[in-house]
């Protein structure tokens, strides 16, 4: 936003100072994820930087921990890179079973929070809801308790009802962890939702599913797509329940790069987080589009 050009002198002043304060505040937050990235590509087995890498030597930067991140538990990583090797990648690659574990935990888990969580929020929308402010919070405290409790509350009531040490029992905590989330971008969307639409399409006679899926889903969709991203991101960077609920062999990429921290240090994690990193980015960016889209729809102009 440009100054104005009858600002005076000390209000000149404190725009440029307010600029420079936001752009030490980002370069604070930005600053250790902007580390990990050039980090990863140290050829040398450290988490520093190396005399080659600060004067740009290209014999201090390397792929080989990237590389790592694919040969890291097969059974033959000399071997030529075809087919068969590429097959042994996928079977027994150990970033890459903790890749696949991630994905299909993730991917289920944010398909039961999305569920449970619209329901919810279509729910608590309603203002005949009886006590929705307490319901609100019991949905919500698992975003706000934090995560070891609610790991180890976790822990013991999987021990006694047997999901403990199981992908159901992973699933199923992530998706409490996920559905907070839901719960409130699907809320966030319902603010705004004009109920005359839904009234009027009962007036004329449409069934409640044909209202729900032709005027209320079109209208809350980005809602309920931001919610799944978060409760998807959510599951995708938890590492605490899975150390707590999960067997030994269930591993996931948080918990893989816990692992490789405790122990052996390997700059393969800071490749790993890389791509975390660019995922993340992919994500946060589809969540703008999103949010842009949902202010269009209810007419709003973004600033």
């Amino acid at each position: 936003m440009a100054i104005p050009v009858y600002a005076s002198p000390m209000e000149r002043v404190w725009a440029y100072a307010y600029r420079v304060g936001c752009a030490l505040i980002f370069l604070f937050l930005i600053a250790p994820i902007l580390i990990i990235i050039p980090l990863s590509f140290n050829a040398e087995p450290y988490f520093t930087f190396t005399d080659k890498m600060l004067s740009f030597d290209p014999a201090g930067y390397s792929m080989r921990w990237y590389d790592l991140l694919l040969t890291f538990g097969m059974t033959n990583p000399d071997a030529p890179r075809g087919a068969a090797w590429w097959a042994d990648v996928w079977a027994n690659a150990a970033w890459v079973q903790a890749a696949k574990n991630s994905i299909i935990i993730g991917v289920s888990a944010t398909l039961l929070a999305t569920l449970l969580g619209t329901i919810a929020a279509l729910g608590l929308s309603r203002p005949e809801m009886p006590f929705r402010r307490t319901i609100m919070a019991v949905l919500i405290s698992p975003m706000i308790v934090p995560v070891i409790i609610t790991a180890t509350g976790l822990y013991f009531f999987y021990s006694a009802t047997g999901l403990a040490n199981s992908y159901a029992g992973i699933i199923l905590a992530h998706a409490t962890l996920g559905i907070p989330f839901v719960i409130i971008t699907v809320t966030a969307t319902l603010v705004g939702f004009d109920h005359s639409l839904t009234r009027a399409a009962m007036n004329l006679g449409a069934p409640p599913t044909t209202v729900f899926f032709k005027i209320i889903m079109p209208l809350i969709l980005p809602g309920v797509v931001s919610g799944a991203l978060f409760a998807f991101v959510t599951s995708f960077d938890e590492v605490v329940v899975v150390l707590f609920v999960a067997a030994h062999d269930q591993q996931t990429i948080p918990r893989q790069m816990w692992n490789g921290i405790r122990e052996q240090i390997s700059p393969a994690i800071l490749s790993a987080a890389t791509l975390l990193v660019i995922f993340s980015i992919i994500l946060l960016t589809t969540v703008e589009l999103l949010r842009r889209r949902s202010e269009r729809l209810r007419g709003i102009k973004s600033s």
